[in-house]
This record gives C-alpha cells, sequence and structure tokens, in this order.
C-alpha cells in the first residue's frame, strides 16, 4: 500500500477579520485525530514557506482560504486551481511574496523551482468583511465562524476520497 503525503495549509491574515478563516481551520483541524501523513500548517500570510513547503513533493494539497466568489458569507467552496502557470519551469523570474500570501504565487513559483505538485484544492470561504490595516480587527464574523466546523468536515472529505482514488 503506497502511502501518500498530505498538505493542508491554513492561509490568512488574523489582522483583518474574516481573512484568518484558513488560519482558524488549521488550528482546529490540527486538534483532530488525523494520519500520520497528513501535514497541516498554518502557513498565514507566510507565502515563501507555502512555497518550499510545496516542493517537498506532496500528493494532495489543500488550500484553505477566505475569497471572494460573491456569495453569502459563510459560504464554502472547493476549487481545483489551474497549473499550468506553475508547470511552465522556463517562466522566470516568477514573484517572491515573503510578507504575503497569494496562493496562485506560491504554486507559480514552486513550478518555477522545479516542484512537482501533485493535485491542488482550495476550500474557500466567502468573507463578510475582510477588514484591512487600518481596522486592525480581529476575529471571525458569526457565519465564517459557523463555517470553520463544515470546513473541517470537508477538508476530512477530500482527503478520504482522494486516498480511496488514489487506491483503487
Amino acid at each position: 500500500m503506497t502511502e501518500f503525503r498530505i498538505l493542508v495549509a491554513g492561509i490568512g491574515n488574523i489582522f483583518f477579520g474574516d481573512d484568518a478563516f484558513g488560519v482558524e481551520v488549521a488550528r482546529a483541524l490540527a486538534q483532530r485525530r488525523l494520519p500520520s501523513n497528513v501535514r497541516v500548517v498554518d502557513f498565514g500570510i507566510r507565502g515563501f514557506d507555502l512555497t518550499f513547503a510545496l516542493l517537498d513533493g506532496y500528493d494532495l494539497t489543500i488550500l484553505v482560504d477566505a475569497s471572494q466568489r460573491g456569495g453569502k458569507p459563510g459560504t464554502l467552496s472547493v476549487l481545483e486551481p489551474s497549473l499550468a502557470a506553475a508547470d511552465d519551469s522556463n517562466r522566470f523570474p516568477a514573484e517572491i511574496e515573503t510578507h504575503g500570501l497569494v496562493p496562485s504565487k506560491a504554486l507559480e513559483l514552486a513550478g518555477v523551482m522545479g516542484g512537482k505538485l501533485g493535485e491542488i484544492r482550495l476550500v474557500s470561504c466567502e468573507p463578510a468583511t475582510l477588514g484591512d490595516a487600518a481596522d486592525g480587527r480581529m476575529g471571525l464574523s458569526a457565519p465564517v465562524k459557523n463555517a470553520v466546523a463544515e470546513a473541517l468536515d470537508l477538508i476530512e472529505s477530500l482527503i478520504g476520497d482522494f486516498v480511496r482514488r488514489s487506491h483503487a
């Protein structure tokens, strides 16, 4: 039986209200009992750290982030980001994000650096508010806070589905 490596990456800024969704999900998921081959990391806004983690050759990476998609606050979505730009190793230089985290840029830079990216999923939550640096508002809005438990179950389901498909 092949052992798969899975990364769950929480993304967000705790000082921007609902932007902390991915961070809160990573914190809560780390408290759950998960298989030893699942690594859960709160990357916060450390894009460079995420890029280097992606170079470790995970079979499945689940990015967890707040994302405005025009839905009702607290609505969860699962997206499969296009890896076309990340797979183009002839593109250079890719932008390096040392104090910000734009998932597409981390994926692109990992690809440019020769990383072999497995399956990628983005679990996104529609925010009620993202705030800004002037607001400095910490804490999730009620609908986004309520979506955290649902996101945990969704992520565990994605992991289970991946493992079942990979063993078939």
